[in-house]
């Protein structure tokens, strides 16, 4: 049973630093190497230094753990360090976990990071390879010898009854495709910078399992991204505008597995998406309408589509139609169809940037920026608000 009543976490911690390493296919350095610059960075940004850290939050999939992370960065003496499970359904979570210790007075300063050779080292896209045995992995030990091996053709059983489901057709995943790599075109950092494209290049894109063709499925990347999370009393002393974490929230729905939950009642919406959606609305006292721009998480495009009618955006059915009329605008960093692939770190990043007003394809006066993080699997999800 989930919470019924607003949390009060809100207004209590804000990110006030965000850096990255470039995002490539081959990064020719270790994965501990990525970590460290993206959170020298990010200090950089914040005017903060190694011995300001007392807090450090990552993923689990994670090669370079806290410790390790803040020995090379220079860092000292550490009150708090957490992990945060169920790959990109952490990313959101890891900005949660910091905003917890420091408005518990656990710690002061939290670095949250995300750094991995997704492309040139282990590929997530390659699917099931070498696991452990696992209470969870069972359930994808059901599913595996029918053939579904990989994250895309997890994925393809729901985007298919979706499809069935509202009388659509693969054009419709395809919206989020063009949206997301327009905003990517405009963005130097992006990996498709200089590269949109048109429906009819979706339409003409391979299949991968169907109904999802390339265009449909987020790149692979190498890179780094962390962030910077303090007291809003502290934020405001620093030299940038403080992006507010007005709410924060996890979520896991009924029937849940990662990946592969089948087994509920419908397969044409993302529960877990749902639980994380009613408890940012109740803490941040907003509603959809309030919200300037949308930074959804984008491993593949109807799950774009989906939680934009979890979230309360439009109804059922309808979310291509709101996104090819400009209903929100959506993942203007590239996302990570268009930008990179960090696990959705690189989209809490662009959600600060639009805060402070110095995002490449800024939305005149944004002040309320919802981001989520991973879906399929236990997710979670921001408001980021501008100060006062």
């Amino acid at each position: 049973m989930t919470l019924h009543r607003a949390d009060t976490l809100g207004g209590r911690a804000a990110v006030v630093g965000i850096g990255a390493t470039e995002f490539s296919k081959d990064s020719g350095r270790s994965e501990l190497k990525l970590a460290v610059e993206a959170v020298r960075a990010a200090l950089d940004d914040a005017g903060l230094g190694p011995g300001d850290v007392d807090g450090m939050v990552t993923f689990t999939m994670d090669t370079s753990p806290e410790i390790t992370v803040a020995q090379a960065a220079g860092i000292g003496e550490l009150s708090f360090f957490s992990r945060v499970h169920y790959g990109g359904g952490a990313a959101c979570a890891t900005v949660q976990q910091a905003a917890l210790a420091v408005a518990a007075g656990i710690a002061e300063v939290v670095v949250c990071y995300r750094a991995f050779n997704e492309r040139s080292g282990r590929r997530f896209g390659a699917g099931v390879q070498r696991r452990e045995p696992s209470a969870e992995g069972a359930a994808l030990g059901w599913n595996l010898p029918a053939g579904l091996l990989t994250p895309a053709s997890w994925v393809a059983m729901a985007a298919q009854r979706y499809l069935y489901a509202y009388g659509l057709t693969p054009e419709a995943f395809g919206q989020v495709a063009v949206v997301g790599r327009r905003h990517a075109a405009r963005n130097p950092a992006a990996y498709f910078y200089g590269k949109p494209i048109t429906l009819a290049e979706h339409a003409a894109s391979r299949w991968i399992v169907e109904p999802l063709r390339l265009l449909d499925c987020c790149q692979e990347t190498d890179g780094g991204q962390a962030l910077v999370v303090t007291t809003a009393e502290r934020a405001r002393d620093l030299p940038h505008p403080p992006a507010v974490i007005r709410a924060a929230a996890q979520g896991a729905g009924r029937a849940q597995e990662q990946m592969t939950s089948y087994y509920r009642d419908g397969l044409t919406g993302l529960p877990e998406s749902a639980v994380v959606a009613r408890q940012l609305w109740r803490t941040s006292g907003l509603r959809p309408a309030d919200i300037d721009v949308g930074i959804l998480y984008d491993h593949f495009t109807p799950f774009v589509l989906m939680q934009l009618e979890e979230f309360g955006f439009c109804a059922p059915g309808e979310a291509a139609d709101f996104v090819a009329a400009g209903g929100l605008p959506l993942n203007t960093h590239g996302g990570q169809l268009g930008e990179a692939y960090l696990h959705g770190m690189n989209g809490i990043a662009e959600a600060v940037r639009q805060l402070r007003g110095t995002s490449v394809n800024q939305v005149p006066g944004a002040a309320r920026v919802l981001v989520t993080a991973g879906t399929g699997v236990p997710t979670s999800g921001l408001v980021l608000g501008a100060d006062g």
